[in-house]
């Protein structure tokens, strides 16, 4: 078992020396969320939250994470990076490609991409990218991507994007993995045949049991149940025997999520590395 600490709503100027404290209490990875903007007015449903509304004020700080995960890695030696998540559909496929093969290489392959296909309307519509055909474009990016990576000369010619044979360079000596996010039926279907592994919501263990059997089918359905697959799971009970359990379902990652009133903007940088450090010791040895 895998542990990641999430360390969103972080200002970005502790970022690197919360980093080497991951790393020093033995974490597998770390990983950051991304938003661009934030509307003044929403109107779209936060799916994550019972009231339908963000729990986060708008001089919460989101970083650009490939910006950030650059400059921890450039500290740390051991840890990888991920996003979660990483609104994938909002950006261009170049840009995103070219960052993460850049941040692969000058980190000896320790970056993922975790991503998914966003909930706030108003954030696409700031950005100028169609939000009803974000689904569309989120399958057409991955595919892209990863013909970028190849490193070799390449041509694409889908609904969303066309173009004409190119090549970018440099070529990721190990391509990131894609982790892909969400629970709804389209976007489990999308982690279970397109991705190299699935993120899951911050569910309870009552429910997290069916969503992991309905991905495996899925899999299996596809022909993939032998090829290797991440699952990664964020649960509201912390306990060493429900991480057992999750385990024993399949589980190979666990993302330690904690309350922003924990890791958030108003806990000092001493605060965040004394949570950091008490998590590791209750948990992470049990599973060494």
């Amino acid at each position: 078992m895998k542990f990641w600490q999430f360390l969103r709503f972080t200002d970005p100027v502790q970022l690197t020396p919360l980093a080497q404290v991951v790393e020093d209490a033995g974490f597998h990875g770390l990983m950051l969320g991304d938003h661009v903007v934030f509307p003044e007015e929403v109107n779209s449903d936060y799916p994550y939250h019972t009231t339908g509304k963000p729990f986060w004020d708008p001089e919460t700080p989101w970083p650009d994470p490939f910006s950030a995960i650059g400059a921890m890695a450039a500290v740390t030696k051991r840890i990888h990076f991920s996003t979660n998540v990483y609104v994938l559909p909002m950006h261009n496929p170049f840009d995103v490609a070219r960052a993460l093969a850049t941040l692969s290489l000058m980190s000896n392959g320790r970056i993922e991409l975790g991503c998914g296909a966003g909930w706030n309307k108003e954030e696409f519509d700031a950005m100028g990218v169609e939000f009803s055909s974000r689904g569309k474009r989120y399958n057409e990016m991955i595919e892209i991507m990863r013909l970028l990576w190849s490193g070799e000369m390449t041509e694409y010619h889908g609904e969303i994007f066309d173009f004409p044979r190119l090549q970018m360079s440099p070529k990721p000596k190990i391509a990131p993995r894609l982790l892909m996010a969400g629970d709804a039926k389209v976007a489990m279907r999308r982690a279970a045949t397109l991705g190299d592994g699935w993120v899951t919501g911050n569910f309870s263990l009552k429910n997290l049991p069916d969503k992991i059997a309905a991905v495996r089918a899925l899999r299996e359905e596809a022909g993939l149940a032998d090829k290797p697959f991440r699952i990664v799971a964020s649960v509201n009970e912390v306990k060493v025997d429900i991480y057992k359990r999750l385990e024993d379902m399949g589980v190979t990652d666990i993302l330690n999520l904690p309350k922003i009133e924990e890791i958030g903007p108003k806990a000092s940088q001493d605060d965040k590395a004394d949570y950091i450090r008490r998590f590791a010791d209750s948990y992470l040895r049990d599973f060494e």
